[in-house]
């Protein structure tokens, strides 16, 4: 499960109009030792520049970490958007979350855009208690949204 604040859910949404036609991205810090329990996003330039694909900046990304670490927080998981397509992981969202070096329990969240209409789902390469496998081979979770 991913928990949320609707002020983080609205800080996601902007960012993700913000970057539009191009992907947007950023990463989750929560407690480590509630990682389901989102403190805040950080919007992470897309290095590459894509409205099919994202990279996060190295640098900016080291930064995250390094604030997250000085707070005693941890970045748990990564948010981008998807401008054309539904929230659900594409075949290079799979492959990126199933490289050796990311975590295997990072959320990863998914902002469509394509509809018109804002979708969060978020998904996992571990899967959780009550999560769903998708076809892709991540499990979605549930996304809950706090009121603070």
């Amino acid at each position: 499960m991913l928990q949320l604040s609707r002020r983080t859910w609205l800080e996601i949404l902007a960012e993700a109009w913000r970057s539009y036609p191009h992907e947007a991205c950023g990463v989750l810090v929560a407690d480590a030792a509630i990682d389901s329990e989102i403190v805040r996003f950080e919007p992470i330039v897309n290095a590459a520049e894509s409205s099919r694909f994202f990279t996060l900046d190295p640098a900016e990304y080291l930064n995250a970490e390094r604030r997250a670490d000085d707070e005693r927080l941890a970045v748990v998981g990564v948010v981008h958007s998807h401008t054309h397509t539904a929230a659900y992981p594409s075949p290079t969202d799979v492959e990126e979350a199933s490289k050796p070096l990311v975590p295997p329990t990072w959320h990863w969240a998914i902002v469509s855009l394509a509809s018109g209409v804002p979708e969060l789902r978020s998904f996992r390469v571990k899967p959780g208690d009550g999560d769903t496998m998708t076809a892709a081979g991540m499990a979605e979770e549930l996304v809950v949204l706090r009121e603070r």
